[in-house]
């Protein structure tokens, strides 16, 4: 299905899909072992009961399964400042628009109250097309911290402005 566009049903996320979102995460192929339960960490903060002062975790159904998430939250110690923590699409969705309709909702859920969005993520060749998705969607790489994550595998630091809090 990948390249022909959908229309995903955007909800947040329980404690229930914990299962889905790990099989999405590992199923992507490009997050290393040691970055999954990370994730997860950060997903079950997100869902905790009582909610997060931390974390926001979106999903995206198709068919009535859910197919991606992405997670956000604001970044300690500064004004305005959010963070994009985790996003992952199931990869036989890649390219149907689901990645950007949960951007496209980050985005709008910040407006008015976010001044930046930060993007951290790999230099390595495996993430070319995710650096890209990013690009086409209006972030730019602000910064490259060579060797950040392992030998020759640099960090790159993505960046949006946006209107909110100054």
């Amino acid at each position: 299905m990948s390249g022909t566009l959908v229309s995903p049903r955007l909800r947040h996320l329980s404690a229930a899909d914990r299962g889905r979102i790990e099989d999405i995460t590992r199923a992507v192929g490009v997050f290393r072992d040691d970055e999954i339960p990370v994730a997860l960490e950060v997903f079950d903060e997100a869902v905790r009961e009582g909610g997060s002062q931390s974390y926001t975790a979106i999903g995206s159904d198709v068919d009535g399964r859910l197919v991606g998430w992405i997670c956000w939250g604001p970044t300690p110690c500064t004004l305005g400042t959010y963070d994009l923590y985790w996003m992952a699409v199931d990869p036989a969705l890649q390219g149907a628009g689901i990645g950007t309709a949960l951007v496209l909702e980050m985005e709008r859920r910040l407006a008015g109250v976010a001044r930046l969005i930060i993007i951290e993520t790999t230099g390595r060749p495996d993430y070319a097309a995710t650096r890209a998705f990013y690009q086409a969607r209006g972030y730019r790489a602000a910064a490259t911290i060579p060797d950040f994550y392992a030998p020759s595998d640099d960090q790159v630091v993505f960046v949006k402005t946006v209107s909110g809090k100054r």
